[in-house]
């Protein structure tokens, strides 16, 4: 199932995608698409509804963030190869484990907020995983159990709070509007294999990244276990799985980076894609 988010900001109601691309009301049958709702038995609860039956919704309808509010936003840093080498930096001997602000939180169509000040503001195109069920200290063979499913997250980074300011990535990170989330959050059953998914960013319509998350230096068995080392995730919870070369940052010759007034354009296959204007605070 491709299920959403959908309305008033701030008081979304649930929603799916049909195989007709339209957009249908859940509102009768889940309260959220988020926490204790993603549980197995929720979920097959849900595919076993006659989708012919709900409301159809107009095509207007503004769609939020794919999942409510997590507990944890997690993102992993310096995850393939190709982008660790575009930024200079050596291969991490473990995953790099960095949280996002949940003021950064927004819907996949929102606008992108360019801090005041910023002067290197970027795009990354993830994978996100959301988990399903609480886990901690989970194996890897057990981590999927775990996951409900998969969503876009674009991890927006201003370069010079994250480099210059103090030493900590997390200012870079978790500005306001830095965590577009969906538009989907993709069940784990329609995805044939995670570890074998395109997935691209376009600035302008200009492709500026483009990956496959086969390159990935840790999976996602070894993240959900990892992360589960250090902290406890929460049905809800995302983790942002890194992103593959074509960052600002390691442009070539020179770096370039996000002004106002730019469209960014993120998807992966099978999971959607967002559509962000950037302006200024």
């Amino acid at each position: 199932m491709k299920l959403l988010r959908h309305g008033i900001e701030g008081a979304e109601r649930p929603g799916l995608i049909d195989k007709e691309g339209q957009l249908r009301d859940l509102s009768g049958h889940i309260a959220d698409i988020g926490g204790a709702h993603l549980a197995p038995d929720e979920i097959s609860r849900l595919a076993r509804l006659d989708i012919q039956t709900l409301p159809v919704l107009p095509a207007s309808t503004r769609i939020g963030p794919a999942i409510s509010r997590p507990v944890n936003f997690v993102c992993i840093g310096l995850n393939y190869a190709d982008h660790a080498a575009e930024t200079g930096s050596p291969l991490p001997a473990e995953p790099i484990i960095f949280l996002k602000s949940l003021s950064a939180y927004s819907g996949p169509y929102a606008d992108i907020i360019i801090p005041r000040g910023a002067v290197k503001t970027d795009w990354e195109v993830e994978l996100g995983v959301v988990i399903g069920t609480r886990c901690r200290y989970v194996s890897e063979a057990d981590a999927l159990s775990h996951v409900a499913g998969y969503t876009v997250v674009n991890d927006i980074s201003e370069r010079d709070y994250q480099m210059k300011r103090g030493g900590t990535w997390d200012k870079g990170k978790g500005c306001d509007s830095f965590g577009p989330i969906g538009p989907y959050l993709v069940t784990k059953d329609e995805v044939a294999d995670p570890q074998d998914l395109d997935l691209w960013c376009d600035v302008d319509g200009t492709r500026r990244q483009n990956g496959n998350t086969k390159t990935m230096i840790f999976g996602i068995r070894k993240l959900v276990a990892y992360v589960s080392e250090f902290i406890t995730l929460h049905p809800g919870d995302i983790i942002a799985t890194g992103t593959p070369p074509g960052v600002g940052l390691g442009h070539k010759p020179e770096p370039i980076f996000l002004s106002p007034g730019q469209l960014v354009e993120a998807g992966i296959e099978g999971l959607g894609v967002q559509r962000q204007r950037t302006c200024a605070s």
